[in-house]
């Protein structure tokens, strides 16, 4: 609260009492909120428009770089293990067209032939001759095959009936996961024959393994029916079924998302191997390739939160500028509107207040004429006790009469023009004349009124019934702030730099600190609750200014202010001599 209190801006608390019906106009507070919602709505609405589309652009292009990437993984690894397989396919080819038969079934030949396949491919196992009946004539490897029987194997139709063959990943006698390949070709004497290759498995997932290094996702080969032919990170061992539908034929690379069994999206990227059983697939979870987006996301929201801050602090700063500025417009207005009615509402007291005088002083001036000729009549007669007992009731007329005409006289000086008009004052004498507005109610409160005027100040030129309109709202400031049975005193000294200083000291309640610097504000008033309009200590400052002085305050809460005029002895305004006279006359 105490932070609060200093950067608080002075309109935060204005209550106009005088707006009537139309408060709502005069609610900075409101037109403050109203300044920074709209400004800073007008302000964030195109930040959370570029953002939004930041967002999604950036997650569209993360998102198409990942399928690019996943398509791009896919059609390398297909181009790998399509040259593995077609090139082992065409190295048999080559071997039956540039052996004969009868050179093939010769153990011997077979083994340098198995020899050079495996030093120069690798991969290979064993190498088999068999004959149009399905027996295995020629065998070299590392198993007992030689005369073994494939006549009623699958593989073994299917490859005379097509000429060249590569089947699933199977167990087969030796039980070990493998894949054939064989090729079909005719001996001289016009028999068809099959030169027959075993491929280990592992040889598939060893060269995924190199491919997939480093991509972060499960890479598997699948053969039409959906069994996997390697292992699988995610779908389990060789032979298990994927648990993913079979991916539609195509015959180029393909990538597309969808979600498995737990709701979590995926990518999947496959390819059709051609002139084999296998699929190729490639499956990533979205949510850990989608990791650099996260990074992005995080940044674009933080830019657009520093952003929102950045806009609503210089929201919250412009505007509380610009009510500030419409605050204090609006006051120095009122001020003059009420400075105005104010002039005018003492010009036309100063006009009743003549009028009342002189409308007072022809009977006074009748009254003393008769009072002193009957004085004069007594006098010229002897002496009785009558006589003197008419002669004391005529002078206590005569007294009251001399006291109606300075009432009268105070009346008629108040009731001068506003305008400055300089003559030569006595200061003591304005302070007393002021004190006589205020007598009886001192008197009534019980009030101790000190003057200490120093006999020394000279009579100095400047505006008496602005000097008086000072004094009396000084004085009534202060009656407003003492209590019953208390004191205000009035020092009067000649300062410094040919200066004349007057303090009006009150015992009252006091100012509180935070208020001090505010008593000379327009309309701000420590008893609005009491009747102040906050206008009185305002129009005093610039009275005192128009003569050419300061005037400053001092106060302590429960012990009392002081305030204290400086006036020049000689201003730089001339003297109107047509207003001046002579001090104590």
């Amino acid at each position: 609260m105490s932070v609060w209190r200093y950067i608080k801006p002075q309109f935060w608390d204005h209550r106009d009492a005088a707006s009537g019906l139309h408060t709502h106009m005069f609610n900075f507070r409101r037109i403050w909120y109203l300044s920074v919602l709209l400004t800073t709505i007008v302000a964030v609405i195109p930040i959370f428009f570029l953002a939004a589309i930041d967002y999604q652009v950036t997650q569209k292009a993360i998102e198409s770089e990942i399928i690019l990437r996943t398509s791009r993984l896919i059609s390398n690894a297909r181009r790998t293990l399509s040259f593995m397989i077609l090139e082992r396919q065409y190295a048999l080819q080559f071997l039956v067209r540039d052996n004969a038969f009868e050179l093939l079934r010769l153990p011997e030949r077979l083994d340098r032939i198995l020899g050079s396949l495996q030093g120069s491919f690798g991969g290979f196992t064993d190498i088999g001759l068999i004959d149009r009946h399905g027996t295995q004539l020629a065998y070299s490897g590392p198993f007992e095959l030689t005369n073994y029987d494939y006549s009623q194997q699958n593989w073994f139709e299917e490859a005379l009936a097509r000429g060249t063959y590569i089947s699933d990943v199977f167990m087969g006698y030796r039980q070990s996961p493998h894949l054939v390949i064989a090729v079909r070709h005719v001996s001289s004497e016009g028999e068809p024959f099959l030169l027959r290759a075993t491929i280990e498995a592992e040889q598939f997932h060893g060269e995924l393994v190199h491919i997939e290094a480093g991509s972060g996702g499960d890479m598997f080969i699948i053969n039409q029916d959906g069994i996997l032919q390697t292992p699988s990170h995610r779908f389990g061992r060789v032979f298990e079924k994927m648990s993913l539908e079979i991916p539609e034929y195509s015959i180029s690379t393909s990538v597309f998302e969808t979600r498995d069994g737990d709701g979590s999206p995926l990518v999947i990227g496959y390819a059709y191997l051609n002139q084999t059983p296998f699929i190729l697939m490639v499956v990533k979870s979205k949510s850990v390739l989608m990791h650099p987006w996260q990074k992005e996301r995080r940044q674009i929201l933080s830019y657009m939160v520093a952003g929102v801050l950045t806009i609503l602090l210089v929201a919250l700063a412009v505007s509380t500028y610009l009510v500030s500025k419409i605050h204090t417009a609006d006051q120095t207005r009122l001020a003059a509107l009420h400075n105005v009615e104010y002039v005018n509402k003492m010009a036309s007291i100063g006009r009743l207040a003549a009028g009342v005088a002189h409308e007072i002083n022809n009977p006074l001036a009748i009254i003393n004429e008769k009072a002193g000729l009957m004085q004069d009549l007594l006098n010229s007669r002897n002496n009785g006790p009558v006589a003197e007992k008419m002669a004391a009731q005529i002078t206590s007329i005569l007294n009251s009469v001399h006291r109606c005409a300075t009432i009268t006289r105070r009346l008629l000086n108040f009731a001068r023009p506003g305008s400055v008009s300089l003559q030569q004052v006595n200061i003591r004498e304005v302070i007393e004349n002021v004190i006589g507005f205020l007598g009886k109610e001192a008197q009534y409160r019980d009030i101790g009124l000190h003057i200490d005027i120093h006999p020394d100040i000279p009579p100095f030129p400047s505006d008496r019934g602005k000097l008086e309109q000072i004094f009396l709202n000084l004085m009534n400031n202060a009656f407003a702030a003492i209590s019953d049975g208390g004191h205000l005193q009035i020092v009067g000294h000649e300062g410094s730099r040919k200066t004349v200083t007057i303090e009006v000291v009150d015992d009252g309640c006091g100012i509180a600190p935070e208020d001090i610097k505010r008593v000379f504000e327009p309309f701000f008033s420590t008893r609005t609750q009491k009747g102040g309009t906050g206008l009185g200590l305002s129009i005093t400052y610039g009275l005192v200014q128009e003569l050419g002085g300061t005037i400053a305050v001092e106060s302590q809460v429960g012990k009392g202010t002081r305030f204290t005029i400086t006036l020049p002895l000689e201003p730089e305004v001339q003297i109107d001599e047509t207003h001046s006279c002579i001090a104590g006359r």
